[in-house]
């Protein structure tokens, strides 16, 4: 009975019947006093799901209840996500993924990151856009779309249902529309004059003249036309068997007709886009990169990704007893931002698309790299540098790598982004972490002819310096601030957790992991507790701003500690209380198996859990 009160309770919760100030949930922390959390830790036996959006969550649910698996769920549940929230991702957008494969133990990374287009060169924007990105709109800041090979690639290798079954909810939402959510209304109306300049975008975004209010209904019967494209060829393919049928849907996208609109449109519109952009496109399935961490071992996505800088920044804080610091003091603080700070310059230096690019990550992750690179920590003062290391030396046999920085300090760039996320478990204990992202608001903004979606505009990432790891190259994939995080302990599934938040992704699910591994929180406690963040390194975005010593806290954060952080150099913004992060987190208790889902109340996240 009391299993079903906090179900029924949750369910309530998420349809908006109760508000999040008003539902509490008391635990007991460690050896600390009890602490409130807003919102109540989603607990269950089966399954969990945690998103940025409910509807979402409940798409995702759904196909759980109904027999499907995480991969059939996370597939839904992002689609969903993709319509309810269109300035974060959608069909248009890029994304990377980690997998636990429950029946065999094993980690896979997705990588839907998106290409350049093969006319694109260092030398073409030299000479025609004043050897300059166009940053966050445009065609020309795009790249290729990886989100629909990601679902084929999920629904092929691990799921068990069609793009029939798991895009209905999408579909039937977009066709007779929706309750128009608060950010969604926001977005269309902040983008209405980015809007202005494109007439495709014009009619899919504002078709009545006007951004939707909240709560009105919305539709976009283009996109749903498109979604039912890939279920037509799916279905004309089923003879063929299911595999075939699946990829007779992917390749409408990336090899047919539709393939053939996005690249007709964009020679049409001044984009660089072409057919065999399209048609040599293909997702990977790769090998993750990995650090242990007190036992916990840590995954994070190898190319193309900023991940691997937070197990950069986790080789360092390894060598500190953590605890005994406590949690958010300004030795804490000061350590993390100072870790973060080399982690991410080595991000800059070494980082990019694996299949340009060598990453020397035996010599990033030893030991005796990470106790050599410790020693440029001041305990007393802040770093204003920006200081990469020499990993290669700590790598046999290698030699010394050619790698020019890529940094200003005069610009603006931005650190901030518009991503998207979701984690699914099942009770296989498939466990899913994946961000899709069209990187800033809406994308290019240029929705492509009459398909309902925008491309990412993950393009402006690229550098235009020679030889920099993250240089642009025709077909090559940018280094993305996409990512998420995955766990095992002992060889067992633990949890995934992630966030979207342009370059600040990696310090939320840093945080979010040392809250729940150091300080003994659950994960909604570990989610909600006080955030701090750090621009004291380049920016993703073009032209790759720093901004040296400036940290940014959450007003919660004591003010003695933001004081103390002051008196030892950095440069402290005060922010919100309620400002840094959009997290959401799935863990396995490994004695009861019991999974506890968390979500961030700073955005619309929402968990459920059965």
């Amino acid at each position: 009975m009391a299993g079903m009160r906090r179900t029924c309770g949750l369910f309530l919760f998420c349809l908006g019947a109760a508000s999040a100030q008003t539902l509490y949930e008391t635990v007991q922390l460690g050896t600390e006093s009890a602490r409130r959390t807003t919102r109540p830790v989603a607990r269950g036996k089966r399954y969990a799901v945690s998103s940025m959006d409910p509807t979402a969550t409940q798409a995702a649910e759904h196909v759980l209840r109904t027999g499907g698996n995480a991969f059939d769920a996370i597939v839904a549940g992002q689609a969903v996500l993709g319509l309810v929230a269109p300035a974060a991702n959608g069909i248009g957008g890029d994304a990377v993924l980690l997998v636990h494969e429950g029946k065999s133990g094993q980690v896979f990374s997705v990588n839907a990151e998106g290409t350049a287009p093969k006319l694109a060169t260092i030398e073409w924007y030299r000479k025609h856009h004043n050897g300059k990105l166009p940053v966050n709109d445009g065609l020309l800041s795009g790249t290729v779309p990886g989100v629909v090979d990601a679902w084929y690639m999920l629904l092929s290798r691990w799921g068990t249902m069609s793009f029939e079954q798991v895009l209905a909810p999408a579909i039937e939402m977009a066709e007779n529309g929706f309750p128009a959510p608060d950010a969604l209304a926001r977005s269309i109306a902040d983008a209405a004059k980015r809007f202005s300049k494109y007439p495709s975008s014009l009619k899919t975004y504002l078709a009545e003249g006007k951004a939707p209010g909240a709560g009105d209904l919305w539709k976009n019967p283009q996109l749903a036309r498109t979604m039912r494209r890939l279920v037509e060829a799916e279905r004309g393919a089923k003879p063929n068997g299911r595999i075939e049928a699946l990829k007779a849907a992917r390749d409408r996208f990336y090899k047919g007709d539709i393939a053939r609109e996005m690249a007709r449109f964009s020679e049409e519109n001044g984009g660089l886009f072409r057919y065999q952009d399209f048609a040599s496109y293909t997702a990977k399935v790769e090998t993750p990169v990995w650090l242990d961490y007190r036992g916990y071992r840590v995954y994070k996505n190898p190319s193309a990704s900023q991940g691997p800088a937070e197990l950069f920044v986790l080789s360092l804080l390894r060598e500190f007893d953590l605890q005994a610091m406590g949690h958010n003091s300004p030795e804490y603080v000061h350590n993390g931002i100072e870790a973060v700070k080399l982690g991410f310059a080595d991000r800059d230096k070494y980082l990019g698309d694996m299949d340009f690019i060598q990453i020397p990550y035996e010599g990033l992750l030893s030991r005796d790299y990470a106790r050599e690179r410790l020693k440029l920590i001041d305990p007393a003062k802040a770093s204003l540098d920006l200081r990469p290391g020499k990993p290669e030396g700590f790598v046999s046999g290698m030699a010394p790598l050619d790698r020019p920085l890529d940094v200003d300090q005069a610009g603006a760039a931005d650190h901030d982004g518009d991503t998207s996320y979701i984690a699914v478990v099942d009770q296989d204990r498939n466990g899913i972490s994946f961000t899709p992202s069209l990187h800033s608001g809406f994308g290019t903004n240029v929705v492509m002819a009459e398909l309902g979606f925008s491309f990412n505009c993950r393009g402006d990432y690229f550098s235009l310096v020679e030889r920099n790891a993250n240089a642009l190259a025709p077909g090559k994939r940018p280094r993305s601030t996409l990512q998420g995080t995955l766990v095992t302990r002992a060889g067992k599934f633990f949890g995934v957790m992630g966030s979207p938040g342009g370059d600040d992704q990696c310090l939320r699910t840093l945080q979010t992991f040392l809250n729940i591994v150091e300080f003994g929180m659950n994960p909604q406690q570990a989610i909600e507790a006080p955030r701090w963040s750090t621009r004291s390194f380049p920016a993703s975005p073009f032209p790759h701003t720093m901004y040296p010593g400036e940290i940014t806290v959450e007003s919660r954060i004591p003010r003695s500690t933001r004081e103390a952080l002051a008196r030892k150099g950095h440069k402290v913004r005060v922010a919100g209380p309620w400002s840094l992060g959009s997290n959401a987190a799935i863990i396995v208790d490994p004695e009861s198996g019991v999974l506890s889902a968390g979500a961030d109340p700073r955005a619309d996240a929402y968990a459920l859990a059965w």
